[in-house]
């Protein structure tokens, strides 16, 4: 029993919550590049936090079941249509095999997810089905690919479900200006303070430059004295400042080493909001304790940990 891709769009792929323990030999971890859409979809309907989903960019995906389902959609507002009838996000629907899924283009936001109950069943690899088409790892076949035209992914019959939705308070604004808490780490304290106080108070404009390894930014840049530095582990959100001094944020499929220096690290809340930032989108950074941003982010895993 499955679905059966239509259309691919420019970029859908299988996504869990990622491939960790792995980047001490140079295997990323991939997942979500907005966790907080992907772990409601999943709640919503009584999945598992790491159950499997389809990402999709952009827009322009869709897809035909072959079975009866329950589907949850969440994230960006894609033009989403069921037989061609526009639904609602952010939360479930009832589909009947021989129904048709399709996502236009995209409206506010840059990448929705697909849910469905029990997750997809892929191939995994390294303990995950995470696509990170780099490594040629995940996906469908376990060998990296974006979904694409005849594509069938397996998934469970599910008999129809009462309606479940996200509660307003928890569905993000998907802003024209997003405002980013960076925790202070790596290298901050050897910025000057002059050049610390130009990061934070500068605005900065997302390029055509970014993917799922990263985004960089254009604005007023940032120096950094030190000539060379030795490379290090690249924690999630990471923001390198090149030669250059134009911020780049590493995101979900960043290379694990890496030797510019960085001023700090986007908390989780951050990270999600970017992930749904287009290019042209302005942006400012603010400081954030790192004990706070830790106990929101402990909240929130239990929240979604115990939902089930």
């Amino acid at each position: 029993m499955s679905i059966k891709v239509i259309s691919g769009g420019p970029l859908s792929l299988v996504q869990d919550l990622g491939r960790f323990g792995h980047q001490s030999i140079g295997v990323t971890t991939g997942g979500p590049m907005d966790e907080h859409a992907f772990l409601w979809a999943n709640r919503l309907l009584g999945n598992t936090e790491d159950a499997a989903q389809i990402e999709v960019t952009l827009g322009h995906f869709s897809c035909e079941f072959e079975v009866n389902a329950t589907v949850a959609i969440t994230g960006a507002d894609l033009g989403v249509c069921i037989n061609d009838i526009p639904i609602e996000t952010w939360r479930t629907h009832n589909v009947n095999a021989g129904d048709r899924l399709r996502f236009t283009a995209a409206k506010k936001g840059l990448r929705a997810y697909i849910a469905v109950v029990g997750g997809f069943r892929t191939t995994k690899m390294l303990d995950s089905c995470a696509t990170v088409m780099r490594d040629q790892l995940g996906g469908l076949c376990g060998k990296g690919k974006k979904l694409d035209v005849g594509d069938r992914i397996n998934c469970l019959n599910s008999e129809p479900r009462l309606v479940t939705r996200v509660p307003a308070p928890f569905i993000p604004d998907y802003k024209e200006a997003v405002v980013l808490e960076v925790i202070p780490s790596y290298q901050y304290q050897e910025f000057s303070r002059k050049q610390r106080q130009r990061f934070f108070d500068s605005t900065y404009t997302i390029t055509p430059q970014m993917d799922r390894m990263g985004c960089r930014l254009s604005g007023n840049s940032v120096e950094f004295d030190k000539s060379s530095l030795i490379s290090e582990g690249i924690a999630l959100g990471a923001i390198q400042i090149p030669a250059d001094g134009q911020p780049i944020v590493l995101l979900k499929d960043r290379q694990t080493i890496g030797g510019y220096p960085k001023i700090g690290c986007l908390t989780n809340k951050s990270l999600n909001l970017l992930a749904q930032c287009t290019p042209g989108t302005q942006v400012q950074f603010v400081e954030k304790d790192i004990f706070q941003a830790e106990s929101e982010r402990v909240i929130e895993q239990r929240f979604f940990h115990h939902s089930i």
